[in-house]
């Protein structure tokens, strides 16, 4: 079982930066690929990025690459999300996501463990 509690988000103008915390409970975090996806108002979720169980390893939407950089902590059992020149339409909640496999998965149903989610809004 492994519990996830994000944190770092807020309201930030377009251009600036935010910076997504994850922490994981339990003692499996280590052995899980981590994910981030986002949710806006009256849209699907969708998928943000991930990283594989050692960090060798990281996938990107195109809508973010160049611009948000993930990564993870094993001692810490955190996993990252460093945003940066935020647009308004970055605005969502953001999960943070755990999947037990080691598959850089960009589908929801990949993922076995998923945090409550917190705000990012941008504003133009």
């Amino acid at each position: 079982q492994v519990q996830l509690v994000e944190s770092g988000g807020g309201l930030v103008q377009a251009g600036g930066s935010l910076r997504l915390s994850c922490a994981a409970s339990g003692h499996t975090f280590s052995r899980c690929a981590m994910g981030w996806f986002r949710q806006a108002p009256g849209k699907a979720r969708e998928f943000v990025a991930a990283v594989s169980r050692s960090t060798l390893r990281t996938y990107y939407a195109d809508s973010v690459k160049g611009r948000f950089t993930i990564s993870r902590d094993n001692a810490k059992a955190t996993v990252y999300l460093q945003m940066n020149s935020l647009r308004p339409e970055d605005t969502a909640v953001y999960y943070c996501a755990a999947a037990m496999s080691n598959t850089l998965g960009r589908r929801g149903e990949e993922y076995d463990y998923w945090g409550q989610g917190t705000q990012v809004t941008v504003s133009s």
